[in-house]
Parts: structure tokens; sequence; C-alpha cells
């Protein structure tokens, strides 16, 4: 009451004061109508900001699910299981591109071409990439080096096999089979094993021996990897498809697992020591040079497999493994043929201590003839040690 008769009115949401009861009214509708649209604004607001982020959701699983496709298809083109062909047709390609730049005449082309087909036909390695006498020349090399090498350990003897325009930067693991194949088809204690593989078998047919192996029921875990099957691709294979290989064919072996570092600076010296004790037991004595009757020993890596033929233990008694390598080309492994080496050669087998410094490394070691029983023991444990490994 303004005290002159005079009714106001105020505003119970801004304390206006007003002199009509009606246009209070009209006040405070004007107050709820705008309360309700800003509720309402915000509300559009909230399902905006809603929209937005469930797209971005959605965008970045399209994005994850787009990079792992595209990992998972680098991974098979790594490994060989992109379904680019195997053997026969990288062998092919490279011939074909060798061709067009010239360096290789067409009727040459042909000739290889036919070459191929033919050992592929027999399954057998063509040989034109095998080094043979490495190990004798050695052992021939050793006896007159009077520099530093106090003692040292050599394989039975064994052929290098190179990589070839087929198996180019996939086929080590079988290149490094054929150098372990190629010591043990030498030792007669093998014989009965080996009867049915006299040669040094091809690429494409150890990819089958494999896939024999498998459904003998050897490592069910590692063959369902390769969907059960080698033959016709590029897949790399490592220590297990060895030991599965071996195995089958009732060759006594073991695989030996570094897998981690066991010295400074992240290098492998138990590795150096293993491969002594197994060169070097039932073959001590004051001999400098010891040609042992051991076959090579299966190196796998990351990425890359060689051979291991033999060790070294210098005066100062660091050790140093000679190891073939399928990269190495034939021409250099030629040179170690030379009686007359001065020993400069032998860079390319030579690895010490620090030269091994991946994370892990795996070896397979051969060690004499399973029998029947024997062998079916280890295709089941391979088994059951599968199971376990599954959850």
């Amino acid at each position: 009451d303004t005290g002159n008769g005079e009714q106001l009115y105020e505003c119970p949401m801004c304390s206006l004061t007003c002199t009509n009861i009606q246009i209070l009214e009209e006040h405070v509708d004007l107050h709820l109508q705008e309360q309700s649209f800003s509720e309402g604004g915000n509300m559009r607001d909230l399902e905006l900001a809603q929209r937005l982020q469930t797209e971005e959701d959605k965008w970045q699983r399209s994005e994850e699910e787009k990079r792992e496709r595209e990992e998972f298809k680098k991974l098979q083109r790594q490994y060989g299981l992109d379904n680019s062909g195997g053997y026969k047709q990288q062998f092919l390609k490279n011939m074909e591109r060798e061709v067009d730049r010239g360096r290789m005449q067409p009727f040459e082309y042909h000739k290889r071409k036919a070459d191929m087909m033919e050992c592929l036909a027999f399954g057998i390695d063509d040989g034109k990439t095998k080094t043979s006498g490495v190990i004798e020349a050695l052992c021939k090399y050793y006896q007159n080096e009077n520099k530093d090498v106090r003692h040292v350990w050599l394989s039975t003897g064994v052929d290098h096999f190179q990589s070839s325009l087929g198996d180019r930067g996939w086929g080590c693991g079988y290149r490094n089979f054929q150098m372990l194949l190629s010591s043990l088809l030498q030792n007669s204690s093998y014989n009965d094993c080996l009867r049915d593989t006299t040669l040094i078998p091809s690429i494409p047919k150890i990819q089958s021996m494999i896939e024999d192996a498998w459904r003998e029921g050897f490592d069910p875990h590692g063959a369902s990897h390769f969907n059960n099957r080698l033959h016709g691709s590029k897949a790399w294979i490592g220590a297990c498809e060895i030991y599965s290989l071996l195995t089958s064919l009732r060759i006594k072996c073991q695989i030996i697992d570094f897998h981690k570092p066991t010295g400074p600076m992240g290098t492998h010296p138990r590795l150096f020591e293993w491969v002594l004790r197994y060169y070097s037991t039932e073959n001590e004595g004051g001999a400098k040079v010891v040609c042992t009757s051991k076959p090579p020993i299966y190196l796998q890596h990351q990425g890359h497999s060689r051979t291991v033929v033999g060790i070294e233990e210098k005066k100062n008694k660091t050790l140093c493994l000679l190891l073939f390598d399928p990269g190495c080309p034939s021409q250099e492994m030629q040179k170690l043929l030379k009686q007359n080496s001065d020993g400069t050669s032998l860079k390319l087998l030579r690895k010490f201590v620090v030269s091994l410094k991946e994370k892990q490394y795996q070896i397979v070691a051969v060690d004499g003839v399973l029998s029947l029983e024997e062998k079916a023991a280890r295709c089941h444990a391979s088994q059951v040690l599968t199971s376990e490994k599954i959850p």
C-alpha cells in the first residue's frame, strides 16, 4: 500500500512492483516463458553435445578398426600370409623384373624357368645357391692360424644355402633347415630317419613336410597360426616349425629359449656358453682344432635365423660364434674355400657376444634319433602343451 490508497504488487521473481494485478500476471508469465525457453535451449545444447560426442566416438572406433585392419594386412604381408603367392610366383616375378631391366636375357629366363619347374616337380633344391666344403676349409685355416685363437670347435660338414630369387626376404628358416639337413645327410646315424629324404628338398617341399608334421598332430597351436597351410605362401617359419619337422622325421632335438639378456648392454653370454658346452662336451682335449661329430645348430631371433657351425675360444677366453647366414651371397662364401685365406673372409662368419643383442634367441639343437614310441610321446606332449596355453 502506497499510503494514498494505491495497491502495489511485487513480482516474486525479480521484486519489480506493479500497480495492477493483471500487469503482474503478464509480467510473471514472461518470466516463466523465458525460463522455459532457456531450459529448452539448454536441453537442445545437451542433446547436440551428446550427438556430437557419439559421432566422435563412432569416428574414432572406425579409424581404430581401419588402423587395425591395415596393421593386420601389414603383418600378413610381412609374414607371407597375404595370399600373394609363394616361392614359384616370386621366382618368376623377380626374373621378369630382371628381364625388364636388361639384366637377364629372355632365353636365360626360359631356361631357368624350366629348370625351376622341374626341381619343384621333383621336390628338390636346384643347388644353385649352395656352397660346399667351407667347414673343411675352416679346419685347414685354423690348423695354420697362430694369432689369437686358443681353441675352435667345428660342426660336421655342412653346406651353405643362400636365399634366392624365389625366397628372398622370407626364406631364411627354410634355408637354415637345408643347411642342417645337409649335415645330417652326411651322418650315417641318421640314415634310417632320412631314407625318404636323400636329396635336399626345395622350399615348397619343406613347406609340405611341415604340413605333414602338423597333420600327424605336432604343434596344433602353431599350425593354427598359419591356418594349417604353408605351401604356396611366403610364410616365415621359426624354431617351433623346425622342431616339429625334425621330430616328425624321428630326429631327436630340443628347443632352448634364451628369453632375456644375461649380460651387460643387452648381451647373451649364456647363449655362447651353451653353444660351447654343446660342441666341447665329449670333444675336450689339448687339440687346438676339433672337428666334432655334432650337427650345426639352428639359431632364431625376431625376424631372422642363422646356423651355428662352430665356436672359437680366444686366448683371452672370449668366445666367438661361427654362423652361416642365408643372406650372405654365395660369391662371398666361395672366398672361404681358398686355402691361402688370411682370415679376412671370416668376418662373414664371426659373431662376438656384443654382436648378438636381440631381446631373445631360440636355438634348435639335434642330438640323436628317436624311437617310434619317443616320437609319439613328443607329439602328444606338444598337443598337451597347446591345450595348456589356450584358456
